[in-house]
């Protein structure tokens, strides 16, 4: 007699919440981990780049980190609300006290660890990233990490982003949430 597949999991939950470092994986894994439980996936700085009409690269230096948190802010508030999907933010999200708050209050968010060779092999792909423009990636990732580390770790849970296929991170989570 064969077997049937596995049915895909189905979350019914809050809104995921993927943060971490850059190049953690939260927008390659977010958009896999979406379509593994069927639910629409949501890029946040993609979404802060629509709303202001420019990249987050163009915002830091036109208006400073200060204005870019502040709407970044008011998109991730705007996203958490309504039907469950999956969000990933950008590295400094999770750091901003009032922003953190309401992703611990209303979502399930999971820290992807990533070590610093890890990071520093995905970021060196792309040349978009504000904050490593202006000196060595890797001592500017690892302080980084050392900052804010600590505060990642006050995510709901902490999955490892390894240098591996994505899908092995996703399989990580699912298995975290029970699916």
């Amino acid at each position: 007699m064969l077997q049937s597949p596995a049915p895909n999991p189905v979350w019914h939950g809050q809104p995921i919440v993927l943060v971490g470092l850059m190049g953690a994986g939260k927008s390659t894994v977010g958009r896999r981990l979406a379509q593994r439980l069927h639910l629409p996936f949501v890029d946040a700085d993609t979404e802060i780049e629509t709303a202001a009409g420019m990249t987050v690269s163009d915002i830091f230096a036109r208006f400073g980190e200060a204005h870019f948190r502040d709407g970044e802010r008011r998109v991730i508030a705007r996203l958490i609300t309504g039907e469950p999907r999956v969000i990933a933010t950008g590295g400094g999200a999770f750091i901003q006290e009032d922003t953190r708050a309401l992703i611990l209050d209303n979502t399930l968010s999971v820290w992807l660890d990533a070590s610093p060779e890890v990071l520093v092999a995905r970021v060196g792909r792309r040349d978009t990233r504000p904050l490593l423009r202006d000196g060595d990636t890797r001592a500017i990732l690892e302080e980084l990490a050392r900052v804010r580390n600590p505060i990642y770790a006050q995510a709901h849970l902490r999955i490892v982003s390894q240098q591996a296929p994505h899908d092995a991170t996703v399989n990580a989570i699912l298995k975290a949430i029970g699916l």
